[in-house]
């Protein structure tokens, strides 16, 4: 019970040193540009900390987080334009609607294995995209739709990009403290034991397949928040922001850090979504030197960033 209460601080402590550490670091910007970049971060993030805990944690692979992500956004965003929902009713609504279609897909699916999963969460991230370029009353098929509302919090709308990175952050921040708290717990003891050993595990009494299927739904449930803070922060939405790269490039972002990290997928994440902004300097070069950079990394660090040592020691006695 002890060692749980302090694994409960730490938990706290970490996130909320990160949501200091994001107020620090937007003073010290103050750019809007910059202070943009960093709300897609936040969002980014958000989506790769649920890919992270399926993939690292429970060792599930799934190339339709960006069908999820998109489910969640062009879910309140029909609902707050067409229907005129409040987004107090729409976030729950949008959320409820993901998690559902996750645990649908999830019960066949997640009885496949490797590449087998992975071609099948492909192919669920294909039908989505399809069905938002089809559902043309709803979606506005490819040419997308626009006029999603604010957000508005206690009589404040988040108007500006510095209200906005504040409520994204402070989002982060919650994911990030309650998925430690699931990592630290007998659910997240459970899931790296089905990770190293599915077989054993299940001979020792554990339901493997319920505990895919929870988590499966969970990371689901991250990207459809993620969605409903894109939309409402763009006010516009089109098929091609969700589409199979978007998939390709979170798992992309999840392995450059460290998969079986929750920090890796954060500092994977970072790391994939700042450097395209610096590499525009190189205009039609910038893609060459993105694809040279990330074989460098995966090449040079198969398991990720996270976890490097720095020999500061060293660097600071060779400038001495």
């Amino acid at each position: 019970m002890l060692k749980m209460k302090n694994l409960f601080k730490t938990s706290f402590s970490k996130a909320g040193l990160t949501f200091i550490v994001s107020v620090i670091l937007m003073a010290i910007l103050r750019n809007p540009y910059y202070v943009g970049i960093l709300i897609f971060l936040g969002i980014n993030i958000i989506i790769t900390i649920g890919l992270s805990l399926l993939m690292g944690y429970a060792g599930q692979i799934s190339l339709g987080q960006a069908a999820f992500f998109g489910i969640g956004a062009y879910a309140t965003g029909v609902l707050t334009t067409k229907l005129h929902m409040p987004i107090i009713f729409s976030f729950p609504l949008s959320l409820l609607l993901t998690v559902t279609v996750a645990f649908i897909i999830g019960i066949p699916t997640l009885r496949l294995k490797g590449h087998y999963l992975a071609m099948a969460t492909l192919g669920l991230g294909e039908i989505v995209f399809i069905v938002f370029n089809e559902l043309l009353t709803l979606t506005g098929g490819p040419s997308g739709f626009g006029n999603i509302p604010l957000i508005k919090i206690f009589g404040v709308e988040l108007d500006s990009d510095y209200k906005y990175y504040i409520f994204v952050w402070a989002i982060v921040s919650l994911i990030l403290f309650l998925s430690l708290n699931i990592i630290n717990s007998r659910f997240g003891r459970a899931l790296k034991a089905i990770h190293k050993a599915e077989t054993e595990s299940a001979t020792l009494g554990i339901n493997t397949f319920r505990l895919k299927l929870y988590i499966f739904v969970l990371s689901a449930g991250y990207a459809s928040i993620a969605g409903f803070l894109y939309a409402h922060y763009i006010t516009f939405l089109s098929p091609g922001t969700f589409s199979l790269g978007f998939s390709i490039v979170l798992v992309t972002m999840v392995a450059v850090g460290g998969m079986e990290n929750i920090w890796g997928a954060i500092i994977g994440t970072t790391v994939l979504t700042v450097l395209p902004e610096y590499l525009r300097f190189f205009k039609d070069y910038d893609i060459l030197i993105y694809g040279v950079i990330l074989m460098t990394i995966m090449l040079l660090r198969p398991e990720g960033l996270y976890g490097i040592k720095i020999p500061l020691r060293k660097i600071l006695s060779a400038r001495n």
